[in-house]
């Protein structure tokens, strides 16, 4: 039995990127949409939000001589490409995804309107959210936070290469231990890493948990969705 009924899944884009140095690798992003599968199966209704990391980080842009909005659109764009990949996957292993743009592209995807998004959900579409907020100098975990938040979603799903949150850097400190579950309050005063400011402040905000996990660990998607110890959550 599922614990959550509507998930926000929140994707980076680097994470597309399995071995290769940039871009989108096949086996990865399929790999990927068969664990998104495996919950809708369940009859999770299943909303995405994905970074461009793999195909151009804007942050990098501006620190370049680039003008950081102008930077941030370009990234923007760059998840419009991920989203088109991710719902063309989805769509050879069966399964009906929108993309929904928060910049305007009508000619390759639908704009974000928020009843459309709430109805596709209902017919159990994967909803794909693609251009982050639609402003610069918000990330896609801000995205992540904001349409979470907007689609009434139960949790959000933090996708990372690591599984949870840590006491320290497991890397470099072979002592870090998982944190099994933690409040917002304590991750804020223990300075963990967990989202970027503006997305944490909004999740707390609005009372909406966060669950950091590996997307690379197989199986791991569908036990967060059923409520097993896996990962770390985040909670009031």
């Amino acid at each position: 039995m599922p614990a959550y009924k509507r998930i926000l899944l929140k994707l980076s884009g680097e994470a597309l990127m399995g071995d290769d140095a940039y871009g989108i690798n096949r086996a990865t992003i399929v790999r990927m949409v068969q664990e998104v599968r495996e919950v809708t199966q369940m009859g999770v209704e299943v909303a995405v939000v994905i970074g461009g990391g793999n195909i151009f980080r804007g942050v990098a842009g501006g620190s370049v001589g680039m003008d950081r909005a102008t930077a941030d659109y370009m990234g923007m764009l760059a998840t419009v490409m991920n989203s088109l990949a991710l719902a063309d996957t989805m769509r050879q292993e069966g399964m009906t995804a929108r993309v929904m743009s928060a910049i305007a592209i009508e000619q390759v995807v639908e704009p974000y309107v928020r009843p459309k998004a709430l109805q596709y959900l209902e017919e159990g579409k994967v909803v794909v959210f693609a251009a982050g907020t639609g402003n610069p100098f918000f990330t896609t975990d801000t995205a992540a936070a904001l349409r979470g938040a907007e689609i009434g979603a139960e949790i959000v799903l933090k996708a990372t290469k690591v599984d949870g949150v840590y006491t320290a850097d497991p890397k470099k400190n072979p002592d870090a231990t998982r944190y099994q579950s933690i409040s917002f309050d304590e991750a804020i005063s223990k300075n963990l890493q967990v989202m970027d400011g503006a997305a944490f402040a909004l999740c707390r905000d609005q009372k909406l948990p966060i669950k950091v996990f590996s997307i690379f660990k197989s199986g791991a998607l569908k036990r967060v969705v059923q409520g097993e110890d896996e990962g770390t959550l985040v909670h009031v």
